[in-house]
């Protein structure tokens, strides 16, 4: 029996846990500019990320996805996409979006059961947050596809989980892309857990990055911790989409270090010490170290950069809260020229459940 094809993944980490170069560093890793405001989205991912918990845990936000742990990924992809890209996220990438203009005061709004939050003041035709699992993905290819048919120099950039690899959704995107080399590319957050169940028991692939295999384009698989080594593999797989050569699947390697979402108690099913070792390779920690390294970063920019964030939080929470509260017939607005009349049946009633409850 002979072979007929091979592959391989490539693996990519540019900053060490220790904020170490592994090997040459990209130009844009030693300009102190860029790094600050890498390192200062990361940060105000951070420190909202706590402000939302306190929020839900007081009755004053929905149920939320937290994405402590997500940052140097998030703020990795938004670094390298332009401007005209188009975003498909899942429901937690809140850098990337907060790099591409959506503000802090929209994410509470969304979090707060009003679907006004994903009128987004700045990437106009980026898509909402997306609950139902892989649905986004086909959004991204179908988005990919009208760009390729009008000509645009523009990409589609498909967020999924590594639990959101299972669904079917995933597999028809990719196979879509692949077909018709579509300018997309797939970001596998690969957190180790898909809310209680761990990848060896979703899976027998020894990567996911190798299922792009199967739809005959590139995978490669990246420390998704490391801020710089993703934003050098999103550029180039933006830029080998933009040039007409296809999509990609990038697999950040990262660690869920919350809960998965408010609803949920990963102490339950996940052993503490592997909470405790991911602490030690979180994304912060390891820029920060890396641009003391350089001389470019120490505790009173620290302090400084923490107090900014703060207040920027603090501001977009007292937004949030004097937001004027939507109406149930929002629920029934956009959806239909004329409203069925199930649907005319149905917003009435909740309008008198609404007056009944204030």
């Amino acid at each position: 029996m002979k072979t007929v094809a091979e592959f391989n993944i490539r693996y990519q980490q540019l900053l060490d846990d220790a904020g170490q170069p592994t090997g040459p560093l990209p130009d844009f890793a030693r300009d102190p500019a860029q790094l600050h405001e890498m390192y200062r989205v990361m940060t105000l991912c951070r420190l909202f990320d706590t402000k939302a918990i306190n929020l839900q845990r007081t009755g004053k936000l929905g149920t939320y996805a937290p994405c402590t742990g997500h940052e140097a990924t998030h703020v990795g992809v938004g670094a390298a996409m332009q401007d005209a890209d188009v975003l498909c996220p899942v429901y937690r990438e809140y850098g990337t979006q907060l790099w591409r203009g959506v503000t802090l005061a929209e994410i509470f709004i969304y979090w707060g059961g009003d679907e006004r939050g994903t009128n987004f003041a700045g990437p106009r035709e980026d898509f909402p947050w997306c609950v139902p699992i892989a649905s986004q993905c086909p959004h991204a290819a179908g988005a990919a596809m009208a760009f390729k048919l009008r000509g645009e120099p523009r990409c589609a950039v498909a967020y999924i989980g590594d639990g959101g690899t299972s669904q079917g959704a995933f597999y028809e995107a990719m196979n879509l892309a692949g077909a018709h080399a579509l300018p997309v590319v797939f970001v596998i957050v690969n957190n180790g857990w898909a809310i209680s169940i761990p990848v060896g028991e979703q899976t027998a692939a020894q990567t996911l990055a190798q299922k792009a295999i199967a739809a005959g384009i590139p995978g490669v698989q990246v420390d998704g911790n490391d801020v710089i080594g993703v934003r050098e593999v999103m550029q180039a797989a933006l830029a080998r989409a933009r040039a007409g050569e296809g999509p990609t699947v990038v697999e950040a390697l990262t660690y869920r270090l919350s809960d998965h979402t408010t609803a949920d108690d990963a102490t339950r099913y996940r052993p503490a010490g592997e909470l405790e070792a991911a602490w030690q390779r979180e994304p912060l920690l390891r820029l920060r170290r890396y641009m003391e390294s350089l001389d470019c970063w120490d505790e009173g920019r620290e302090r400084a950069l923490r107090e900014d964030c703060t207040a920027q939080i603090d501001a977009a929470v007292l937004a949030y809260q004097a937001n004027p509260k939507a109406s149930t017939d929002s629920m029934f607005d956009h959806l239909f020229a004329t409203l069925p009349a199930h649907l005319v049946e149905q917003r009435e009633t909740a309008r008198r459940y609404a007056v009944g409850h204030g």
